[in-house]
């Protein structure tokens, strides 16, 4: 097939570092150049990517100071893209609703992941007015407070299968890992690995808009001690980051979309202990590969308890649901449907 992936411009494809969407969007084209097909990336200047690269924008906007506003390198991307569509038999869209209005009156058969969270009320109206165009869920509790749009699969999100692996190592720490922010709730993961006893180690950006609570809230726990804050890490770091932990906590205060973090811990063997929100349900396994909770105490309870797990039962359930293959196999399932002009659900679900 010849598809292309249309890629927001604010990371580079893959990120240097943090950036969910955009290393999602790099897995995805990797594996399908891999099985063959023909595969245009629209994307930053400075991706990486074996499929064909078509630069939009020099570089990723969060790394170019001199970017002011960053809707205008977006609107010659949906642009350039509308110019080429006909090069393609399916275009893949990872941009929210940016394409709804323009790509509905054009005949290639195109698709939106939902990458976000849909529950903000402004998107409402967006979606009333486009109730048709086809979108693809990351989980099924994502789609919850949007039931008008038309979602024709939830494909859950997958990992090269070598990219993160278990490392030799002996499980000393908790682990957080991802993005300081109130949402993320750093705070409950000191406190839990306080009360468990157990050092805690911190691999994580602090955006602009989040500066001020982590220098309100999470600096001064951080005096306290046993939590050593280590910063933002990239894939060349995570393996030996997440094999020397006990376990990740992910002890959020939102309705997670899907959270890659718990599949990066499961690919490195390591068990997840996880506030029941969003999509952990569908991604961890209570007993199997982490623990669901409910609040701080049970979450402390689940942190003695994360030793009975076998941890290359943890990395075989990452091998059987998680994989990048098996992300571009729903996802080619997908566009295939999109061409023959299939409109029902297609619970694409593993």
């Amino acid at each position: 097939m010849r598809i292309a992936q249309i890629a927001p411009l604010h990371e580079a494809v893959p990120p240097k570092l943090y950036g969910g969407t955009e290393r999602v969007v790099s897995f995805l084209t990797e594996e399908l150049v891999t099985e063959g097909h023909d595969v245009t990336l629209f994307a930053s200047g400075d991706s990486v990517t074996s499929a064909r690269l078509h630069a939009v924008w020099p570089r990723a906007l969060r790394l170019d100071p001199s970017i002011r506003d960053p809707i205008a390198p977006h609107m010659l991307l949906m642009e350039e893209v509308y110019r080429r569509a006909q090069d393609f038999d399916v275009l893949h869209f990872h941009m929210d609703y940016w394409p709804f209005s323009l790509f509905q009156r054009q005949r290639v058969p195109f698709v939106t992941t939902l990458h976000g969270r849909l529950d903000l009320p402004e998107l409402q109206p967006v979606f009333n007015t486009f109730p048709s165009l086809p979108v693809v869920s990351i989980s099924n509790s994502q789609r919850r407070p949007l039931p008008q749009a038309n979602f024709v699969a939830t494909v859950l999100h997958g990992l090269p299968e070598t990219l993160l692996v278990p490392q030799q190592a002996t499980p000393s720490y908790l682990a957080f890992l991802g993005r300081i922010a109130p949402e993320k709730r750093p705070d409950r993961a000191i406190r839990i690995a306080r009360a468990a006893g157990i050092p805690l180690k911190i691999a994580a950006k602090v955006d602009r808009a989040d500066q001020d609570y982590f220098d309100t809230q999470i600096k001064p726990m951080l005096r306290q001690g046993g939590v050593e804050m280590i910063g933002e890490i990239g894939d060349a770091d995570k393996s030996s980051f997440l094999s020397g932990a006990i376990g990740l906590l992910m002890p959020i205060d939102w309705p997670e979309p899907f959270g890659l973090v718990m599949i990066e811990a499961m690919a490195c063997g390591t068990p997840v202990v996880a506030f029941n929100r969003g999509s952990v349900p569908e991604i961890i396994e209570d007993g199997l590969t982490g623990f669901i909770v409910e609040d701080e105490t049970s979450a402390v309870a689940a942190v003695g308890r994360l030793g009975t797990l076998p941890r290359e039962r943890v990395r075989a359930r990452f091998e059987q649901r998680f994989t990048a293959r098996r992300m571009a196999a729903d996802y080619l399932t997908c566009y295939r449907a999109l061409g023959a002009g299939e409109r029902g659900i297609l619970r694409v679900v593993r």
